[in-house]
């Protein structure tokens, strides 16, 4: 009995690529001009001038992304690489860029005319309209072009829309509403596929018109909220290295806030003994202590909650509250510049009266003083 093993060496050739913007479906087109030296291959430019929409969909398809959206020359900048000096002549219909018949060579091509491109995204999925890239109308690219998803129930559950969530790395879903406009094309969607937990690109059925179309949000990752404390005249010290020292009996109010990323909500103010509930209004919420007292010493956060779901939350930094006794802040803030106050305007008192007195003859009162002291005044007023 003999046994025998073999193996597949595979080696994949990158022969288009998008470099300057902001992933792999954005940027300025480079070919690579000898795909016999993959360990050293060389890139070239290629000319806006010879370059159209066919073309572009075939470097989308070829990069994984979607459909193109953007074709402008120098739009991710200047590139220094040489100029490709052939004109692609794509059908649209081809796997690779280099499939594509050329026309002649020419050389009237400059760097700053180099093609740059924008795919849309990978997965042929987006949320249109919403308040962020994770919620909005759901829309699915099929046969190169976009569309809004038929609303049909019961096959839009959490579970399925989490589908397009994670297509869309915006984690899971929220939400899901049927809303209603103008009759338009939409993509009606195959059940089980879509059950099955295919991409949804992949589920398009069919094509018909409707008034109801879906829409997502999605749990993409909340902004951390803002907590601050402020309070009435001289009521909170300042920032301590653990946070802040508010006076005893004086009024304070911790407030929280967050940036704007979805409507609605509330705040919940949560701290070691108490917790405190909100709505958001205008994204934060104010919490209000009419006399600070002992039992409000403590660490506190801000837990912004969304409307969507209670597990949809995002939490503040802690800030920790210390209630101190009034009295010492009072002496070194009232008491000790006062007295200081006094002691500079007896010293200014005593200068102005020296001065005003200095050379001046005395009197017969101050005579009569200077007499009682021993000094004859005709010997005081020689000196």
């Amino acid at each position: 009995m003999t046994s025998s093993s073999s193996f597949l060496t595979l080696t994949c050739s990158d022969s288009v690529r998008l470099l300057g913007g902001t992933g792999l479906c954005s940027g300025r087109l480079e070919v690579n001009s000898d795909q016999s030296n993959q360990s050293n291959p060389s890139w070239s430019s290629v000319c806006e001038a010879d370059f159209d929409q066919q073309d572009a969909q075939v470097v989308c398809r070829q990069l994984g992304c979607g459909a193109p959206s953007v074709l402008q020359g120098a739009l991710y900048g200047e590139g220094e690489a040489p100029m490709w000096t052939k004109e692609f002549q794509c059908g649209g219909h081809e796997s690779v860029l280099l499939d594509c018949s050329s026309a002649s060579e020419r050389n009237t091509c400059s760097p700053d005319t180099a093609v740059s491109l924008t795919c849309s995204e990978p997965g042929g999925v987006q949320l249109e309209g919403g308040e962020s890239r994770c919620a909005g109308a759901l829309e699915v690219e099929h046969q190169g072009e976009w569309r809004p998803v038929e609303s049909r129930y019961p096959l839009w559950t959490l579970k399925a829309a989490g589908v397009a969530c994670r297509e869309l790395d915006c984690g899971s879903a929220v939400s899901v509403q049927r809303e209603e406009s103008s009759e338009r094309p939409v993509w009606r969607m195959s059940s089980l596929c879509v059950q099955s937990g295919s991409a949804l690109r992949e589920c398009a059925a069919a094509s018909r018109s409707s008034p109801f179309f879906l829409t997502l949000t999605c749990s993409d990752k909340l902004f951390q909220p803002n907590i601050s404390v402020s309070s009435s005249m001289y009521g909170v010290s300042g920032a301590q290295q653990q946070g802040f020292q508010v006076f005893r009996g004086f009024t304070f109010t911790i407030s929280c806030s967050i940036q704007p990323q979805y409507p609605g909500g509330s705040f919940l103010l949560s701290s070691s003994t108490h917790n405190y509930t909100q709505p958001a209004v205008n994204h934060s919420a104010h919490f209000l202590f009419a006399a600070a007292e002992p039992a409000h010493q403590g660490n506190y956060s801000c837990v912004y909650v969304s409307a969507f779901s209670q597990d949809f939350s995002s939490e503040s930094r802690v800030l920790s509250v210390t209630v101190t006794d009034p009295g010492p802040f009072i002496i070194r803030a009232v008491v000790l510049p006062l007295t200081q106050l006094l002691v500079l305007l007896v010293t200014v008192g005593l200068y102005f009266y020296c001065k005003a007195t200095r050379g001046r003859r005395p009197s017969r009162q101050e005579d009569i003083e200077l007499d009682y002291l021993g000094v004859p005044a005709e010997e005081e007023g020689a000196q």
